[in-house]
């Protein structure tokens, strides 16, 4: 079992690689996880150019492209897949490998993904002004909060924005553990 606070080997990074390519081997380029994906419009590559590069081994191309980083977890592409390939779960992978083993490419995204998945974790659902206040915090950045202001206030004024509420802390506690030690999957 690996925690976060574990550092990763020198053949991790290549393990992981290899079971996402295994993942993506039946892919045949058809198009349709792009065409489904709702986010594929602010990915730097589209899902199925993701794929073309991992298939042919470009992965620091992919890693630079981030475009897992925009992928909303929607199950939409893996759904419409012909093949059936668990394109969602590669996604995912990819996050995982890009945060854990290659930090320096991921910039400030894997801080909001770890930041989400904190704030998930501690309070059982997404805690809007709890979750910004620690990216902010983590950020360590005094105007970022300012550029966010705007968002903020729109937020508030459709109420969609809420203070943070104990009434779920912890219950996810055995989802995470449980996908603890599940391990990395592709």
């Amino acid at each position: 079992m690996k925690t976060d606070q574990t550092q990763p080997t020198h053949d991790e990074p290549a393990l992981a690689m290899d079971a996402i390519r295994k993942s993506l081997q039946p892919c045949m380029q058809c198009g349709t996880c792009s065409a489904s994906c709702p986010n594929a419009f602010a990915m730097a590559t589209t899902p199925r150019e993701l794929w073309r590069l991992l298939q042919l081994g470009f992965v620091d191309d992919a890693l630079a492209a981030g475009s897992f980083w925009m992928c909303s977890s929607c199950y939409t592409c893996t759904l419409r897949c012909p093949r059936g390939l668990p394109l969602t779960e590669v996604m995912a992978a990819l996050r995982r490998l890009a945060a854990r083993c290659y930090p320096e490419k991921t910039g400030d995204n894997a801080t909001f993904y770890k930041t989400f998945l904190d704030n998930v974790r501690t309070y059982g659902r997404v805690q809007e002004s709890a979750l910004m206040t620690s990216y902010f915090l983590t950020m360590k950045s005094p105007t970022l909060p300012f550029a966010f202001l705007p968002l903020g206030l729109r937020m508030l004024g459709k109420g969609k924005l809420h203070g943070p509420s104990g009434n779920q802390k912890g219950r996810l506690e055995g989802l995470f553990k449980n996908a603890a030690t599940q391990g990395d999957r592709p």
